[in-house]
């Protein structure tokens, strides 16, 4: 059953189908803003397009339904354009596998676990499906794996999270063939649940220990329009119907927290670091005071940067001040230092 058969998921199709749900997907959590552009590719559009406007709605919605769509659907120029600039290279949908079958040999301590590789006579690769279900190790069980923290950085439209398609050539892959991380929980999730309620809270728990991060605002929201699709789909596939929108509306907000626009090497909002002039207590501004540029960029040093430091959630950790599950943290706070 499959709900958006093209690789492109319509913003018009979301709006008119689940109301609210791109609204979610659209925002920004750090600076409680819609995440931005951050690229001048869709700048020709007009001053709400450039780099640093916000993506709303309207502006990928109706007459402008098709503006934002797969790398695989852009203008091969332009695809070259975002290569050179933003070194945009996606990755075959077999090496997302080979890699995320590395993690899960390392995690269940054997092979094979989820499908084989194969090696085809052309040299071409692709995989074998093992279609029994998954057993896992004596100390381990399914509720572990699902709740594994897995994260792809830089992650564009998220291959390594949900292979929906191949990002390289546009392939539509069917849900029991897919290899992502999100698409191995969720398997492993309808093959140990039965009841419609159990299945969504273990899937809340599964997209809530699955994270990414992303540069440019397009790729983005094409990476949790995928996420959402991902469960929309396995749940159908499960029930044979699709969850009620109170549900897709749940996962879009665990989505919009967990998949965030950063800089990846700085851990802030892309390019909000800035060279700022210190005051003297004179009320007037003074030319001669020269500009102090961010420590953090000067020294490369991810915890002095003074631009705005991409937030996102520990679902299971209690805030203090409210004393309920779900504390807000610096996603730098986690990186060791040197």
């Amino acid at each position: 059953m499959t709900y958006f058969p093209d690789i492109d998921i319509f913003e018009n199709e979301l709006i008119q189908k689940y109301e609210g749900v791109l609204e979610q997907l659209l925002r920004d959590h750090t600076t409680e803003q819609n995440i931005y552009w951050a690229t001048d590719n869709y700048e020709h559009l007009g001053a709400e397009y450039s780099y640093h406007a916000q993506i709303t709605k309207d502006l990928i919605s109706g007459v402008n339904g098709s503006v934002i769509m797969p790398r695989v659907k852009k203008d091969k120029e332009l695809q070259q354009v975002r290569s050179r600039s933003m070194a945009e290279v996606f990755t075959p949908s077999w090496i997302c596998n080979a890699q995320n079958n590395l993690i899960d040999a390392a995690w269940f301590g054997k092979k094979n676990v989820f499908n084989k590789e194969i090696v085809k006579k052309d040299g071409s690769r692709t995989w074998q499906v093992n279609k029994n279900k998954i057993t896992f190790p004596e100390n381990k069980n399914w509720r572990k794996y699902i709740l594994d923290t897995r994260l792809e950085i830089a992650c564009g439209e998220a291959p390594y999270i949900t292979s929906r398609y191949d990002t390289t050539n546009g392939q539509y892959i069917p849900v029991e063939k897919r290899i992502g991380i999100l698409d191995r929980k969720l398997r492993v999730v309808s093959e140990n649940v039965e009841e419609s309620g159990k299945w969504l809270e273990a899937a809340q728990d599964a997209y809530k220990k699955t994270y990414a991060y992303e540069w440019q605002g397009d790729s983005l929201l094409l990476a949790r329009e995928a996420m959402l699709m991902t469960f929309i789909e396995n749940y159908a596939l499960k029930f044979g119907k699709e969850p009620l929108t109170k549900s897709i509306k749940s996962i879009a907000y665990i989505i919009s927290w967990n998949t965030w626009q950063m800089d990846g090497i700085k851990g802030v909002i892309p390019n909000s670091c800035m060279a700022v002039q210190e005051g003297t207590g004179n009320l007037f501004k003074n030319d001669d005071i020269p500009l102090q540029h961010c420590t953090g960029c000067k020294t490369g040093n991810i915890n002095l940067h003074n631009g705005i430091y991409s937030l996102i959630m520990d679902w299971y950790v209690k805030d203090k001040s409210t004393g309920k599950k779900g504390r807000k943290i610096k996603f730098a706070s986690l990186i060791q230092k040197n």
